[in-house]
C-alpha cells in the first residue's frame, strides 16, 4: 500500500516525522509531532467555536471587545487606547469594533476621565447581559471539550502550554 495506509503508529505526527526522516535523512524533525498536533487542534478549536458563538448569536469580534471590558472589572469601561493593548488588534479595528457594537446598543462611548482627549468604552446593560450569557454559555461548553482530562492531566497541559506560548510570543510592552 502506501501512507497513510501502511502507518506503524496511531498518532498521525509520528508518521509525518518518520515520513520526513525517510525522504529528507538529517532533517529536524522533531517539531513535528508538537506543532502539527497543536496546529490541527487550534483548527479543530477555532471552528467549534465559531459554530458556538454563531448558535449564541455573537460574533467573534464582538464577544473580544465585550469581554475585554467586562474583565476588567467595575465600572466596566476602559479606553480605547487600553482596549488597543489588551485586544491585540490595531486601533482602526477596534474603533470598527466599538462602532458596531454602539449601534447595537452593547457599549457606549464618553470622555474618558483619566483624560480629556481620551474616549471610555463602557459596557451597556445589553452588552453586559449578553457578555454573560454568552460567556456562561461558551465557557460550560468548552468545559465539556476538555472534560476528559483530570485535573492533574489540565494542569500539567496548561504548564506546557504556557511554556511553549512563552517562547513563541513576545512578552506586552510596559
Amino acid at each position: 500500500m502506501g501512507y497513510p495506509l501502511d502507518s506503524t503508529s496511531a498518532w498521525p505526527a509520528a508518521d509525518i516525522a518518520a515520513s520526513w526522516q525517510r525522504e529528507l535523512p538529517g532533517v529536524r524533525t522533531e517539531s513535528i509531532e508538537i506543532i502539527t498536533p497543536v496546529w490541527r487542534i487550534a483548527k479543530v478549536l477555532a471552528d467549534d467555536r465559531r459554530r458556538t458563538l454563531a448558535r449564541l448569536g455573537v460574533d467573534p469580534s464582538t464577544l473580544d471587545l465585550l469581554s475585554v471590558i467586562r474583565r476588567s472589572g467595575p465600572p466596566y469601561e476602559l479606553t480605547t487606547r487600553e482596549i488597543t493593548r489588551r485586544t491585540l488588534i490595531t486601533a482602526g479595528a477596534v474603533s470598527q469594533r466599538i462602532a458596531r457594537a454602539e449601534q447595537a446598543g452593547l457599549v457606549a462611548r464618553a470622555p474618558s476621565s483619566a483624560s480629556r482627549r481620551a474616549v471610555a468604552v463602557s459596557l451597556t446593560e445589553a452588552g453586559h447581559r449578553l457578555i454573560e450569557t454568552t460567556v456562561r454559555q461558551l465557557l460550560e461548553h468548552e468545559a465539556e471539550l476538555i472534560a476528559a482530562f483530570s485535573a492533574e492531566e489540565r494542569a500539567t497541559l496548561t504548564g506546557f502550554l504556557a511554556r511553549l506560548e512563552e517562547t513563541l510570543v513576545p512578552p506586552e510592552p510596559e
